[in-house]
């Protein structure tokens, strides 16, 4: 299992970034797939959640309305469109899956978001 994150980088309060998570190594349309952050002294958090044929999706409250989850099963790739963004949203920023309770998570390696003026 291979999953590599891009897209982050340096952008100003109410600002954008698209990042991208590609998988390989696995039936990426067989498994749900979720992105986590984690700042600088805190614990990594749940950000974004979507299932495997992308009809549900989940968020964090802080980024409800904001953020934005969605796969294309035909690139093995996940996305995280990140709108009017805030500089608590500065973290690295980290793609994620498990095959099944009994598996461990597979990681990326992150790709880090810095909002700042």
């Amino acid at each position: 299992v291979q999953l590599v994150e891009s897209g982050g980088g340096l952008v100003q309060p109410g600002g954008s970034l698209r990042l991208s998570c590609a998988a390989s190594g696995f039936t990426f349309s067989s498994y749900g797939m979720r992105w986590y952050r984690q700042a600088p002294g805190k614990e990594r958090e749940l950000v974004a959640g979507i299932t495997s044929a992308g009809g549900r999706t989940n968020y964090a409250d802080s980024v409800k309305g904001r953020f934005t989850i969605s796969r294309d099963n035909a690139k093995n790739t996940v996305y995280l469109q990140m709108n009017s963004l805030k500089a608590e949203d500065t973290a690295v920023y980290y793609c994620n899956t498990r095959m099944s309770v009994a598996d461990p998570p597979y990681w990326g390696q992150g790709t880090q978001v810095t909002v700042s003026s």
